[in-house]
């Protein structure tokens, strides 16, 4: 559930844009292809030259299209229509998600910090309050007995 909320949370200004560009893409390719199907189909035949040339008319009215769809007419095949549009829409953006989500666990955790440990467990080896700095609220204590050799590894920030 975590993974889930991280990969949301990473790429919740593109799930917004891809929310509008739905709608954007109803508006323009939906409605009008619904309207030019019903239109191809009203013979009885499926008339691919009917459906290409009511899809042009549709195209280059888009507003005059979408309060065409919503008539009683035109409404079934609008829903029908967008329902399987949206779902695989709905499938692309699950991929999507899916390869946003971070790899594991330790995606986006600042390097230098203690996040890695839980419950003080870094304080078995390290103290709180002073010492050698090593990272936020992390010190190396001077008076430990045994090795206390430190490699920093790093660099220099200069603005």
């Amino acid at each position: 559930m975590d993974k889930i909320r991280k990969g949301i949370k990473k790429i919740k200004g593109k799930l917004i844009f891809c929310l509008i560009l739905l709608i954007v893409m109803i508006i323009i390719f939906v409605a009008p292809f619904s309207i030019a199907i019903k239109e191809a189909l009203e013979t009885g035949a499926f008339n691919f030259t009917q459906l290409w040339t009511s899809y042009s008319e549709q195209l280059s009215n888009p507003f005059g299209t979408i309060g065409k769809i919503f008539s009683a007419e035109y409404i079934g095949s609008f829903w029908s229509v967008l329902w399987k549009f949206t779902l695989f829409y709905i499938l692309i953006m699950a991929v999507g998600l899916y390869k946003a989500m971070p790899k594991h666990e330790y995606d986006d955790i600042e390097h230098g910090s203690s996040d890695w440990s839980e419950n003080g467990e870094q304080y078995s080896v390290l103290s709180k309050n002073k010492g050698i700095l090593l990272a936020q609220k992390n010190y190396l204590p001077i008076n430990k007995r045994g090795n206390i050799n430190v490699l920093v590894v790093g660099r220099i920030w200069i603005w």
